[in-house]
């Protein structure tokens, strides 16, 4: 089954931090990210730009709503994503605490809802 990992941290959770930490932190990645492509579980996964690029589209009636900003406003923004197949929520829930924003962040899973094709 997919599940998507949603990775959510507060904007500024490195803001501070030295280079070494920044270096730790991101070599955290690039070993979680190597594991689950040698496992064969990682489906897709990319960072996200910052929430100043988001926009968000609301359509109410006739009328196409179009405003700077993620959706709503809260403490913590989604950062980027896993989407991993895997056999079981377990394993996903394990999967997500080895995600290095876990320590600083949540990682939210989601089943991917599977749509019958025909």
């Amino acid at each position: 089954m997919n599940y998507m990992l949603l990775i959510y941290e507060t904007p500024d959770a490195w803001e501070g931090a030295s280079e070494a930490e920044v270096g730790q932190m991101m070599g955290d990645y690039f070993a979680f990210t190597q594991e689950i492509v040698d496992s064969g579980e990682m489906v897709s996964g990319d960072p996200l730009q910052g929430i100043e690029t988001a926009t968000t589209v609301t359509l109410r009636g006739d009328d196409t709503i179009v405003t700077d900003g993620p959706f709503a406003e809260t403490k913590e923004v989604l950062g980027g994503y896993y989407l991993v197949n895997v056999d079981s929520l377990e394993r996903a829930q394990q999967l997500a605490a080895k995600i290095p924003a876990a320590r600083t962040g949540k990682i939210e899973i989601r089943p991917i809802m599977e749509i019958p094709q025909g």
